[in-house]
């Protein structure tokens, strides 16, 4: 609990040489979100702001991105990556030097679980930010989109078993566009990702939905990414 309380209301600290920002997205209420922190100092400059941090004495990038994540979540990303290094002249809440940035994805169960002074934000409406954090939000979404065909990032969004349109939804919210049905479902069976399991599950009318695992199958020895590219959209 005390790390949670440093992560929100530490004050900024000045002439930093390096910090650690983390992009925390979550499904919400049909969009994608981010996890932004409302700064403690009412007079500050920038009064919303993603999780930072000064990595501590001897801790590597990564483990100071997970214990941003427990502090403000309680648990660690599903998923974590390496975005970039920023050290461009845009400003940092800390006045941070460089920015060492990473995206961590967060299903939508522990994303409920969040410190005080922490929201979830569309990250198509964001608030005024500061502008290194600002950019490293785009950064952290364009790493997702790019990556999605060729890692399984949705279903790290997703129960063990879920149906084919919780999965499709997962996917246009990390694509940010619409998918057909039909081709979506004939590029995921293109990729061996699935296999249905014997339980099913009611969506409303008509027959109850089947559910599915991630199962990647190994073909020739390579694993297939699903072809975006060749998913007409809706």
């Amino acid at each position: 609990m005390r790390e949670r309380s440093l992560v929100v209301a530490r004050p900024a600290v000045r002439s930093l040489t390096a910090a650690v920002d983390l992009v925390l997205l979550t499904p919400r209420d049909g969009s994608l979100a981010v996890l932004l922190l409302k700064a403690a100092d009412p007079r500050a400059r920038d009064r919303w702001l993603l999780p930072w941090d000064a990595p501590r004495p001897e801790e590597p990038p990564d483990q100071a991105a997970i214990r941003l994540s427990r502090g403000v979540l309680g648990v660690p990303p599903a998923a974590l990556e390496q975005i970039a290094a920023f050290g461009d002249g845009r400003r940092h809440p800390g006045d941070a030097q460089l920015s060492v940035s990473f995206v961590g994805l967060v299903p939508h169960g522990p994303a409920s679980h969040t410190t005080d002074g922490a929201v979830w934000v569309d990250v198509e409406q964001l608030p005024l930010m500061a502008p290194r954090h600002r950019v490293i939000v785009d950064a952290a979404v364009d790493v997702v989109r790019k990556r999605i065909d060729q890692s399984p990032l949705a279903f790290r969004l997703l129960p063990p078993s879920f149906t084919l349109s919780e999965l499709q939804a997962i996917y246009e919210l990390l694509l940010g566009r619409s998918l057909h049905k039909a081709s979506f479902r004939r590029a995921l069976q293109a990729a061996f990702l699935v296999e249905p399991i014997d339980e099913w599950r009611s969506e409303g009318r008509g027959r109850p939905a089947q559910l599915y695992r991630y199962a990647p199958k190994r073909r020739r020895g390579m694993r297939r990414g699903v072809r975006f590219d060749l998913i007409s959209s809706d």
